[in-house]
């Protein structure tokens, strides 16, 4: 590291933490904790802490912030991972880009916590920006998107032994999906950005054919492995390319956090296409003119209004849709109790069928109208229940083929399960409702009866503000599943809450966008109070 280098990673890291202990200040004030000025990290943690205590726990502190337990708890988790690099620091000494990185992640968490509670009003801003940092932004985004494709495209040249390898990953509905969002003969076209990182990052794919190109010993280390870190950092800007995608400026702080991710990211794989070990060449990816640049984000925003965004994070492994949970004791018991049932079964329609053979055939012919009499009832008996009529079709009794029949719209299978006893949760509609498949929607209303999933309401009213937010209207179906899991009275008073919030945000700083998502939370309310 050069001695400018280390002077400009220096006063960067500078300016973060004198942001990090204006923003602690006014915290802690909120949290009712007086203090005359903010210190390093570690302190702040600890006057955090001692709010908690105060309070009655992190949940309280989560509602002075307005944060739900997820969005406190990754808080609390860059707060402490931030004091781990930094325990103490003097001004003037050096600071190696991990630390960097931690502060600069821990400013962007600030600046959330900001949007979330209006009462803050510390600034968050690192540096002046302009129209050419956010460019310079888009084509980063743009050329870490195009090196994770040439990655896959480069392990699986041939595209049919790629949807195959697709479908063992995944599933065959998922694919097909894939295949007719994108393009011709490039499968990878029609997944989302966090879908392509997956593939990256999964445990088995990148130890397979991935991680010798990022073996770098000084990058990707902020965490324990780089494959973690390059999961972390990949994470992250799925929500940064979130925000680009719905024509929304990015922060200071983001841009800075990207540029040091783009670094850290796209450098051993550079090296590795000096050294002649890939083809694929990051520098190549950033020669690219506004009119291309343009054209990809182009796609990119239709994509996510098709999509309804992308909204799931990049995870550690890819979950198989073979992977079952284990049975319980009470579906074990269920399913010897049905075994021994089918055998009870299977011997009278034996003992019946033996008793009308002797009864036929000792009998002249005219007691066959005795017979054709009695063969509607064993005809009603031998009726077929919906799981046997579901292993007739080929298809085994498994959520995943459940939710794999709602995902098409196949309300025939749908139907079956449902008669059959399948519970089933509200977040496996997303994909439905966003294709805007009615006809296996308003089945699945019609056994609500048997939706199990607790506390679904967060996720199906964040899930669908984002929807409305990328220009999906508030349909008739959609007030219906609102009417039928979220009236009660916990989730309209949160409901009302975030609407109250988004109303103080519109007249504090009245734009597009902030009377935009007023209007959808105030929308989202009206149906459920």
């Amino acid at each position: 590291m050069t001695l400018s280098t280390s002077h400009h990673i220096r006063e960067q890291f500078e300016h973060c933490l004198a942001v990090i202990r204006q923003a602690s200040v006014e915290m802690l004030l909120l949290l009712n904790v007086h203090v005359s000025e903010g210190k390093d990290p570690r302190w702040f943690l600890e006057q955090l802490d001692s709010a908690r205590l105060a309070l009655g726990g992190w949940g309280a502190v989560a509602k002075k912030l307005n944060l739900n337990d997820a969005e406190m708890s990754d808080f609390t988790l860059q707060l402490r991972l931030l004091q781990q690099r930094v325990p103490q620091y003097e001004s003037g000494q050096d600071v190696s880009e991990n630390q960097l990185i931690a502060a600069m992640r821990f400013v962007t968490a600030l600046e959330h916590v900001r949007l979330q509670q209006t009462l803050l009003t510390y600034s968050t801003e690192l540096a002046a920006g302009n129209e050419i940092q956010q460019q310079q932004a888009q084509k980063q985004v743009r050329a870490i998107e195009l090196m994770i494709k040439g990655l896959i495209q480069q392990a699986w040249p041939d595209p049919v032994r790629l949807n195959n390898h697709l479908k063992t990953l995944f599933n065959a509905d998922r694919v097909r999906r894939w295949l007719k969002l994108g393009e011709i003969n490039d499968i990878l076209s029609g997944m989302m950005f966090s879908e392509l990182a997956q593939m990256l990052v999964d445990k088995r794919e990148f130890s397979r054919y991935y991680s010798p190109l990022f073996s770098d010993p000084i990058m990707l280390t902020l965490l324990v492995e780089p494959r973690k870190t390059l999961q972390t950092f990949l994470n992250d800007i799925r929500q940064i390319r979130n925000n680009i995608a719905v024509n929304q400026r990015l922060s200071s702080a983001q841009i800075l956090l990207l540029d040091n991710y783009y670094t850290q990211i796209t450098r051993p794989v550079q090296r590795a296409f000096e050294e002649g070990r890939t083809r694929i060449n990051p520098a190549g990816l950033m020669s690219v003119d506004a009119s291309e640049l343009h054209s990809f984000w182009e796609n990119a925003q239709k994509m996510d209004r098709i999509t309804g965004g992308d909204l799931f994070e990049v995870r550690d492994t890819i979950e198989k849709p073979t992977q079952r949970a284990p049975r319980t004791q009470e579906q074990r018991d269920q399913l010897i109790s049905g075994l021994l049932w089918a055998a009870v079964g299977v011997m009278v329609i034996a003992i019946v069928m033996g008793g009308f053979w002797l009864v036929t055939s000792g009998k002249p012919p005219p007691a066959t109208a005795n017979a054709e009499e009695a063969s509607p009832t064993q005809e009603m008996r031998e009726a077929p229940t919906s799981r046997e009529t579901l292993t007739r079709m080929g298809v085994t009794w498994d959520e995943n083929n459940f939710r794999s029949a709602i995902n098409r719209n196949d309300t025939r299978v749908a139907q079956l399960f449902l008669q059959g006893g399948m519970d089933w949760k509200l977040s496996w509609t997303e994909e439905a409702m966003a294709a805007e498949h009615d006809g296996v929607l308003e089945l699945m209303l019609r056994y609500r009866s048997q939706m199990v999933e607790e506390k679904p309401c967060r996720r199906f009213i964040n899930t669908l503000s984002h929807a409305m937010s990328n220009g999906e209207s508030l349909t008739s179906l959609r007030k219906q599943y609102l009417k039928a899991f979220c009236t009660v009275p916990a989730v309209v008073k949160r409901q009302q809450h975030d609407a109250d919030m988004a109303t103080r945000r519109a007249k504090a700083q009245p734009d597009d966008s902030t009377k935009k998502w007023q209007s959808i939370q105030t929308a989202i309310y009206d149906v459920i109070r």
